[in-house]
């Protein structure tokens, strides 16, 4: 139990950190690219209050932290309003696409600020780095949380980019096909949550760790 209070400390706080930039960045780019909404309602914000799901912001996440389950989490959908763009198909692609892109680049984040505690360290006296030293927690403390950030924003970035609606990477892809064949995947988009439901209960969705563990021992030190 010990363990699980620790990772709700530190977890949590990056989980709603990360969370929050992902919607605030689809309501900055719905905004430059001409829809106001996400602006208008306070969803262009780093604070998690906007953004936040009382059952997958809170309840859910809180669950699978103190638990041991599965961690499942989402925010609260930032309103788009597409009438607003020049062309709706094109910048309905950048904009899905601004959340995932926010959480690679937080990813590199938090991978630099690690890098940075593993190349400070050598440069520390040895006494101060003494086992259960005060600079030793705390450098401890320091590492596991941008070793969490860096796993947490990829796992973010690589599970929205899948390409089912109501995912983001549905509405990349989306953006991506042939006029001719938009209908086709808006038929096809109406399964997609039924699809995504099933990935996750026959276990299939764990395979996404593999790339996320990849680019993460790349990033990592």
């Amino acid at each position: 139990m010990h363990q699980h209070i620790l990772n709700l400390i530190f977890f949590y706080p990056l989980f709603l950190f990360s969370l929050s930039c992902h919607e605030a960045a689809h309501g900055w780019i719905a905004d430059k690219f001409g829809d106001p909404t996400a602006r208008l309602l306070g969803r262009v914000s780093l604070s998690p209050f906007p953004h936040m799901d009382i059952i997958g912001t809170v309840f859910l996440p809180v669950f699978g932290i103190l638990t041991g389950a599965p961690i499942i989490g989402w925010g609260k959908p930032v309103p788009v309003n597409p009438l607003h763009f020049k062309n709706i198909r094109k910048d309905s692609l950048w904009v899905a696409a601004s959340g995932p892109v926010s959480n690679f680049l937080l990813a590199l984040f938090f991978a630099g600020l690690t890098r940075l505690l593993v190349y400070a360290i050598p440069q520390m006296p040895e006494k101060m780095l003494e086992a259960g030293s005060f600079v030793s927690t705390t450098v401890g403390a320091l590492y596991t949380i941008g070793q969490m950030g860096v796993i947490l924003n990829l796992m973010l970035a690589v599970f929205n980019l899948l390409p089912l609606p109501p995912l983001d990477g549905g509405t990349v892809l989306r953006g991506l096909l042939p006029e001719t064949s938009v209908n086709a995947f808006d038929q096809f988009s109406r399964y997609g949550l039924i699809i995504l439901l099933l990935l996750f209960v026959s276990g299939l969705l764990r395979y996404m760790f593999v790339p996320v563990m990849m680019i993460a021992s790349y990033l990592l030190p």
